[in-house]
């Protein structure tokens, strides 16, 4: 098992504690939540683990310089999303598909239990998708109206079948997608060889291909090869994307 952990974006909603220091390295209950997320993959014996860097790339590869963590670049991440910032490490989804490993892909602004990562090892699937049956709670915790950053996400015999569209009820949410998913290593080259057929003069979800959401593409791959197992959880977890939320409870 290997793990990407998604960490270029600047954070600009964490200002200013993101002013010298990448989004990742704020601190949670006194401690980066990059420590957090480390901490809880080598409490499940992983310890294959890169990371695609961006704003003060410098910085943060120097505060992991003894973590052994391999290290990729998005350089234009200032122009691009979350799945541009994946493929920066394409190298290492081809050492995933080589060595026959499996490959979870992490956000790098969550925090989450170490038995939400055993859960998602655990599936057996090309793609499995850790979703929380408990998300309402946690969104009411963070937004006077949950309904203004929820997405979609609908389930149907514990597959997912819709995910990151705008909401108009609460009943349209199932449960809620957290950034953290797991890409079989036989379904891994399939996956990549499509994110490259894909039209680059079209847009998805309102974006340019440069910045298509993550979300975006998982539904594209949900559409066209029926993958997308729902791996549910019951809370557990947190994202920390402003400053409000480093005051919610794990």
């Amino acid at each position: 098992m290997k793990v990407l952990i998604l960490a270029a974006g600047r954070g600009t909603r964490l200002a200013p504690l993101t002013d010298n220091v990448p989004k990742c390295m704020v601190k949670y209950r006194e401690k980066p939540i990059i420590d957090h997320i480390l901490t809880t993959l080598k409490n499940n014996a992983i310890n294959d683990i890169a990371i695609v860097s961006g704003y003060l790339n410098t910085v943060l590869r120097e505060y992991l310089k003894h973590e052994g963590l391999k290290f990729y670049t998005n350089d234009n991440f200032m122009n691009t999303n979350m799945l541009s910032t994946m493929f920066c490490a394409k190298e290492f989804m081809l050492e995933c598909i080589r060595e026959k490993q499996d490959l979870i892909i992490s956000y790098a602004d969550i925090i989450y239990q170490d038995s939400i990562v055993k859960d998602l090892m655990c599936y057996q699937g090309e793609l499995g998708i850790i979703v929380d049956r408990d998300w309402e709670k946690q969104w009411r915790a963070r937004f006077d109206d949950p309904l203004t950053d929820a997405e979609t996400l609908k389930i149907d015999q514990f597959k997912v079948i819709e995910i990151g569209k705008k909401p108009r009820s609460i009943e349209e949410i199932q449960a809620q997608y957290i950034g953290l998913f797991k890409f079989s290593h036989e379904f891994l080259g399939e996956m990549m060889e499509f994110y490259h057929s894909m039209d680059r003069n079209i847009l998805y979800d309102n974006q340019n291909f440069e910045n298509m959401y993550m979300t975006s593409f998982l539904q594209a791959l949900i559409t066209r090869y029926h993958v997308g197992g729902a791996v549910e959880i019951h809370g557990g977890w947190n994202e920390i994307d402003t400053l409000e939320d480093l005051k919610v409870c794990l």
